[in-house]
Formats: C-alpha cells, structure tokens, sequence
C-alpha cells in the first residue's frame, strides 16, 4: 500500500546502505516514492537500491561521500536530473570514533564532523535551489540524544550533533518563505551496526533492550514529512521506552 501524499515524490536517503539509512529508504519506498539510495559503500547501496526495485519500487543507487562538496553536488544534480525534481532529503549518514580527546587524532575529528555536520550542510545547499524552484521540500536531519545530553569520550559526535540541532533550527527560518520545511529528528539509540566498534575497542555494549528498532525511527520519518504542508515539526525525540531517563 502508498500512501497518496507521498506517491510520485522523491526522496534521497544518505547512509542508506544500511542501519537507519536503509530503514528509512524501505520505508520512503513503501510510501511509493522514488528514493535516491546514497551512501559511501557501493556495494551495500546497491544492495538496497536493488532491492528495493525488485519489490516493485523506483530507485537508483549512487555512491557519495557527504563530506566531498564536488561529490555531493553532483550526486543531487544526478538526481534532479533523473527525476526531474527532489521533495525530500534525508541526512543519516553518520560516523562517530569513541575516543577521549587525548586519543582523538585530529583527522578522526574532522571526519566526524566532515560526515556528521558538514555533510548534511552540502546536501542541503545543493537541494535548495531545486526546492526553492518547487516551492516544496522537506530536508530532514538525523541528530541524536548527544545532542542533548554528554558522556565521556564522544566529544567528536557531540559537537557534531550539537551542531546539527543548531544548523536544523537556522536552515528552517531560511526556508520557509520558499515553503521549506527542516525537521531534525533526536533519536534514542538504535539496533544498528553503530555499536559494532565497540567490540573491537573493548567498550562495553549497551543493553540490547535500551535499543530500538530503526525502523520505528524511520516512521517517525515519515510522520514528519506527512504533516500539511502549512505546518512543520522542527524538532522530534524519539526514545526507547526501556532507555534510562534523562534531563
């Protein structure tokens, strides 16, 4: 089943090969729209894109680092050109090295902010110009509990999600004489490959059932971008019911 207010649009996912990238370019798919599956790694894009075909979606897998200006541009132009227009972009792709700030290289730094703040700003601009022509859009960022609370050696992402609740809140006056909606979702954590460093660093792994389903995370997604078009959520948290409180 589509749903009709999201038949014929589409939608560019970032990190779409997988974790809440994938979830969410199913979950765009399902609501009928063509989705721009984007993500660094060819091969687990592919499989998605392709997927995602086979079950009788439109979709084009394209591989971008969101952290290279030229590559990005082109990847959206790529889109624009393909389908003709873009009504949705969605900036989960994420990376994050859990460090304290003496152990932190100063490269592992800019890459986190490089994907994590940087990227979603790229994405951005280069599909402004074809929302502002549209009169329509819907730019979605994906931040996190960091962005509202700290923990010890995640300086990195904390700035960069920090940075991205700030840029989601800037972005969103900026559009909306253009009809231009920004949502930033916080989401709690979620049962994804995230974690799978941790292992490997010794890190202990969190309680599995303090995780969500990204899939739940994506709907929220969706519900955002399904309001009327008058009308804008700027902000979503969106936690585990078994996560521990916080302020």
């Amino acid at each position: 089943m589509t749903d009709d207010g999201l038949k014929g649009k589409v939608a560019l996912v970032t990190g779409a090969g997988s974790g809440l990238g994938e979830a969410t370019a199913r979950a765009f798919a399902r609501a009928g729209c063509a989705v721009a599956c984007v993500d660094v790694n060819g091969h687990a894009v592919g499989c998605v894109s392709r997927e995602l075909s086979s079950c009788g979606g439109e979709s084009v897998a394209l591989v971008c680092d969101v952290g290279d200006a030229e590559a990005v541009f082109g990847t959206v132009e790529t889109v624009v050109e393909w389908y003709g227009r873009l009504d949705v972009a969605v900036n989960c792709a994420a990376i994050d090295h859990t460090l304290s700030v003496d152990e932190l290289t100063v490269e592992q730094w800019d890459r986190v902010i490089a994907v994590n703040l940087r990227g979603p700003f790229l994405v951005a601009k280069a599909a402004l110009p074809t929302m502002r022509r549209q009169r329509s859009g819907h730019i979605v960022n994906i931040a996190s509990t960091a962005a509202v609370r700290a923990w010890s050696n995640c300086s990195a992402y904390h700035a960069s999600k920090f940075g991205l609740l700030g840029f989601g809140r800037g972005l969103g006056v900026e559009g909306r004489a253009d009809g231009i909606r920004v949502t930033t979702i916080i989401p709690g954590g979620m049962r994804t490959h995230f974690f799978d460093r941790f292992r490997e660093q010794g890190i202990p792994l969190p309680d599995e059932r303090t995780l969500q389903d990204p899939a739940n995370v994506a709907e929220a997604i969706l519900f955002a971008v399904r309001l009327p078009p008058e009308s804008a959520l700027q902000e979503l948290v969106l936690t585990p019911l078994n996560e521990p409180s916080w302020p």
